[in-house]
């Protein structure tokens, strides 16, 4: 992650839209749902909204180019908001789309955050000069992660494939970015939720349907940012294939020291809890970077140091932009 931090002369404006995966803090200041330890346990600060035991992807990325680490919209105490903001809280999903925090609340809250800083600026307010400036929102990188709680709900509420399937065009129409989705059938949690011994898995012991219908959603991104890269001639439409990235670390977790994939570090009882651990008594691994997945759910600290690191190598990305390009004068 250094490389590209060195190749950074300004510090770039980013501003994140997605769920879980990256909210560093949205669902506890938005509807005061605090996660304790062994929550953030890696972090100086302790539990601070992540859901991981401690930095996330989207940390590694804004360290990557020399930028604070995002402060969740809605955080009204302590908040730095001087390189972008970070919209993202836990359990969104594009639809229903008038249901916060949707990626269409979202969007709203970021043009209301947009308006708003440009207005104050205008008006030269005391402490306007710290806000950002119409080249700062039109020079900003802008990230989305979001898409994974369409399919996984979908299965939850026990629909068929098809029936999965055919919500994808729904999830697709309310996306207006690069967005990622990752192979859900190798969450721990799904596989101790829906393996029923016959439900066919693949060597690595992910279930084919929930990782067959997540290619299908991928496929349709990345035709979608095709369609805004030539909408949108001003701007970079950068699609990461994250199912790729996810799914070889799962395939490759020996040659990372992990223990194997579909084992927890947080677990309720014999199983993947998820956020269900809030309201039972969980079993914690000891520290130490030997687990891919947190809850069951949720990544850890290791394997999102290294998710963060193939997405800067570009490997997986189309058209292949790297992050500097964002922190150059």
């Amino acid at each position: 992650l250094v490389g590209a931090a060195a190749a950074c002369r300004r510090t770039p404006v980013i501003f994140n839209f997605g769920d879980s995966n990256s909210d560093t803090g949205g669902l506890q200041v938005g509807l005061g749902f605090i996660r304790g330890r062994p929550y953030g346990r890696l972090l100086p600060d302790g539990p601070i909204g992540r859901v991981s035991d401690g930095r996330l992807i989207i940390d590694f990325l804004c360290e990557s180019v020399k930028a604070s680490h995002l402060s969740p919209y809605l955080e009204s105490l302590g908040a730095d908001f001087t390189n972008g903001a970070n919209f993202a809280v836990s359990g969104s999903a594009t639809l229903p789309k008038t249901v916060p925090f949707s990626l269409f609340i979202q969007v709203l809250q970021f043009l209301r955050f947009r308006s708003r800083s440009l207005d104050l600026i205008s008006q030269a307010k005391k402490g306007s000069e710290d806000l950002i400036n119409e080249e700062g929102f039109r020079n900003a990188l802008y990230t989305i992660d979001i898409g994974q709680n369409d399919l996984y709900l979908a299965f939850f509420a026990n629909s068929s494939y098809s029936q999965v399937v055919d919500k994808i065009p729904l999830a697709l129409a309310e996306i207006k970015g690069a967005v990622k989705a990752r192979p859900l059938g190798c969450l721990p949690q799904a596989h101790t939720i829906y393996w029923n011994g016959s439900s066919p898995v693949d060597e690595f012991g992910c279930l084919k349907s929930f990782n067959t219908a997540a290619k299908e959603f991928n496929k349709g991104l990345s035709s979608l940012c095709d369609e805004l890269r030539s909408e949108l001639k001003d701007s970079s439409v950068v699609y990461t294939d994250m199912y790729a990235i996810k799914r070889g670390l799962i395939a490759n977790y020996s040659k990372h020291n992990f223990e194997d994939p579909m084992k927890t570090c947080m677990a309720c009882g014999c199983q993947a809890c998820g956020d269900a651990c809030q309201s039972c008594t969980c079993q914690t691994c000891s520290e130490g970077p030997l687990y891919i997945s947190w809850d069951g759910v949720h990544y850890t600290e290791a394997a999102n140091a290294i998710l963060a690191s193939e997405i800067l190598s570009t490997k997986y990305s189309m058209p292949r932009v790297k992050f500097s390009k964002f922190c150059r004068v």
